[in-house]
């Protein structure tokens, strides 16, 4: 299973924004942007993918917003270890219907997101795995 880093830094939050990719779904907004920048690879030495979590105020109260992020977290856990693109950076956005979708919803949601910007991989552990015949 491949590990899927953070994103923490507001700027790392704007560069992803400004990539102007994204997908909107019932349940949350997918922003997608990978890093292709050879300072920016150098300089985490990581091939992972990194994902950062965000709810603003429109979702509701702090109690509020704070599930939303728990729940898209969870979401996160489940798909972007096997099917996130290695090398983008992911920004998932909570929504106020993050709240109230069934949790199986928020996790088709998701994958509709990285299939429509083109980031979802089949399996990331078969992609990285060594091929028949070598090793």
């Amino acid at each position: 299973m491949a590990s899927v880093g953070r994103l923490t830094r507001r700027p790392e939050f704007l560069r992803v924004a400004d990539g102007r990719r994204k997908w909107v779904a019932p349940g949350l907004i997918l922003q997608a942007l990978e890093r292709q920048q050879p300072s920016e690879a150098a300089a985490d030495g990581r091939r992972e993918a990194r994902v950062g979590f965000t709810a603003s105020a429109k979702v509701g109260n702090a109690v509020a917003r704070n599930r939303a992020r728990r729940r898209l977290k969870a979401a996160a856990a489940e798909l972007l270890p096997r099917h996130g693109r290695p090398e983008t950076d992911y920004v998932l956005i909570a929504r106020m219907e993050t709240l109230r979708r069934p949790f199986p919803a928020l996790l088709q949601d998701l994958e509709a997101a990285l299939r429509r910007l083109r980031c979802y991989v089949e399996d990331a552990d078969a992609a990285t795995a060594p091929g028949p015949g070598t090793g």
